[in-house]
């Protein structure tokens, strides 16, 4: 289900320092641990109130700051002698102008931070990074260094989907891609071949337990199955917020009643890929990976 061979892994120049700015779920604390096996010594930026509290990420070298210090970024990074930065992890809220901390530094980022929260996530990602890279801090993404993580294409699973699962897979792809054309989500759910469910700020997790509150409504009364497709945005920034699923979305998709889950070959990450297929087998569920979508790389 996932990439394991002939796959390019980013190999850091000599005299590189690589840093992670880590946000919520198991990513960051993977994108360390590859690190370290290439015998590398990462600083982690762990954004507080999104990762784990007491992960293995505070054994590395670290400092524990709020999204609202983004003014001190450079100045962090630079202090560690951050040169090559992944940006990993869920973040689930945005900074907030009324708690951003006055500073010198803060200034020259405002301009920046003010524009990419008029913009939806891809686009505050997008403005961040090109910040960082003015700066001279080159961002690397978590598929560049855990490539071994980026989903294949066809089943993964037992399983397989049945004629109606692919209505409901092209209904709920047609929708996620419209969604993400928005830069809202990347996720929707679809049954008896029509969306019923878009992914919204909540994130996937929150989308798939709306739907299994969903299936008491009128409309879903006596209605089957489904599927959960996830697919990159249109255009999307390659090197960050990936597409991402796990065993957890085998789990919430099996409570929500669907009967399986797709993601985007080559273009999403699958955590835990066998402890997924061995869940989804468990419970009957199907999961694969779709073609790529022509042109659909970002900048």
């Amino acid at each position: 289900m996932t990439k394991t061979d002939g796959e390019a892994r980013y190999v850091l120049p000599a005299g590189a320092r690589a840093g992670i700015i880590a946000g919520g779920g198991a990513l960051p604390l993977t994108i360390a641990k590859a690190l370290k096996e290439q015998g590398a010594d990462p600083f982690v930026l762990i954004l507080a109130g999104e990762a784990e509290p007491g992960s293995l990420l505070e054994s590395c070298d670290h400092e524990t700051r709020p999204l609202e210090d983004i003014g001190k970024l450079v100045a962090i990074l630079k202090r560690h002698r951050v040169t090559h930065l992944v940006m990993a992890g869920e973040i689930r809220r945005r900074p907030k102008l009324s708690a951003l901390r006055p500073s010198l530094s803060l200034l020259a980022w405002l301009p920046t931070v003010i524009a990419g929260l008029a913009q939806g996530d891809d686009g505050l990602l997008r403005l961040v990074m090109r910040r960082l890279e003015t700066n001279g801090i080159h961002v690397v993404g978590a598929h560049e260094i855990v490539p071994e993580l980026l989903a294949t294409e066809g089943a993964w699973t037992k399983t397989t989907p049945k004629p109606k699962d692919w209505r409901d897979v092209a209904a709920a792809r047609a929708a996620a891609e419209a969604i993400g054309a928005l830069d809202i989500g990347q996720g929707a759910v679809a049954i008896g071949g029509r969306a019923i469910a878009l992914e919204g700020i909540e994130g996937t997790n929150g989308l798939l337990e709306r739907v299994r509150d969903l299936r008491g409504h009128g409309r879903l009364a006596g209605k089957t199955g489904g599927v959960l497709v996830k697919c990159l945005k249109p255009g999307q920034e390659l090197r960050a917020d990936l597409p991402t699923v796990g065993p957890t979305t085998i789990e919430l998709a099996h409570a929500a009643g669907l009967s399986g889950i797709a993601v985007e070959a080559g273009r999403s990450l699958v955590m835990d890929g066998p402890g997924l297929v061995a869940r989804a087998d468990a419970l009957g569920l199907f999961a694969l990976g779709l073609p790529a979508r022509e042109g659909g790389d970002g900048d």
